[in-house]
């Protein structure tokens, strides 16, 4: 069941994504060679009991997941593209980094993700992660009311393959509000006028996940979290918090 929000949620809402903002710009900006994974994930924590805010990654457990989620932050490296759990992997000079963040403020609940380079980056690196944040920033343009889900997805794949880059197959955006996922699917690929009509009040995340090397196909890690391209090509991840409001897309996690 799709929940359109109020202004006063929707306000609500872009309080918690302010956290989520700050944790992910903290988490960039401490990040360097030599850190371990898990340290980003103590940089994000900090910033949640700061607040006062809880995460809706830690101990979460879908159907399809071994174990609980043991982080409040994903740390996806290189050929990783989405869900990688934080642990004691050694950051080294070029890695490719996406940091996956969501926090819950006073019952509401933000979600973005950001990639990085950690010192020098690979030839390619740079061009992946700015095509990640222009196939966000075309699918948030699409968020506009009339428009349909499949006009988000046609945004976003378009700028993803018009570049030659890849998209993960089976994954994509969601609806959020009073928890982490709630309906409608977010697709990343599309066709224009198909799918759910886009309302005001609608709340969802955008999250485009690229592959470099233009595949779409992925494999688990043993720890049933971590999703990696199956080609070993490395990966960039982008993602809002969005609003549709009567003006067209507000991004509550900026």
């Amino acid at each position: 069941m799709v929940e359109l929000k109020t202004r006063d949620e929707i306000e609500l809402m872009a309080d918690a994504g302010a956290v989520v903002a700050e944790a992910l710009s903290a988490v960039i900006e401490q990040a360097k060679p030599g850190m371990t994974a898990l340290d980003l994930d103590r940089i994000a924590a900090e910033v949640l009991s700061r607040h006062g805010a809880s995460s809706p990654f830690l101990n979460y457990h879908p159907r399809w997941a071994p174990t609980p989620f043991p982080g409040v932050l994903c740390v996806s490296v290189n050929d990783a593209v989405v869900h990688g759990i934080p642990n004691e992997y050694v950051l080294a000079d070029g890695d490719l980094v996406s940091v996956d963040f969501g926090a819950t403020l006073r019952g509401w609940t933000g979600d973005a993700a950001r990639s990085f380079i950690v010192g020098t980056p690979r030839d390619g690196d740079a061009a992946l992660i700015e095509a990640a944040d222009a196939a966000l920033a075309a699918g948030i343009a699409a968020a506009r009311p009339g428009n349909r889900l499949g006009d988000v997805g046609h945004a976003i794949s378009t700028t993803v393959h018009e570049r030659g880059f890849g998209l993960l197959a089976d994954h994509g955006g969601h609806g959020i509000g009073r928890t982490m996922h709630e309906d409608p699917d977010v697709p990343n690929e599309g066709r224009p006028g198909k799918g759910m009509k886009l309302l005001p009040g609608l709340v969802i995340a955008i999250e485009p996940m690229l592959i470099g090397d233009g595949t779409d196909e992925y494999r688990h890690d043993p720890d049933g979290w971590t999703l990696r391209s199956l080609s070993g090509a490395r990966a960039a991840h982008s993602e809002h918090t969005v609003a549709v409001t009567p003006d067209g897309a507000r991004i509550l996690t900026n």
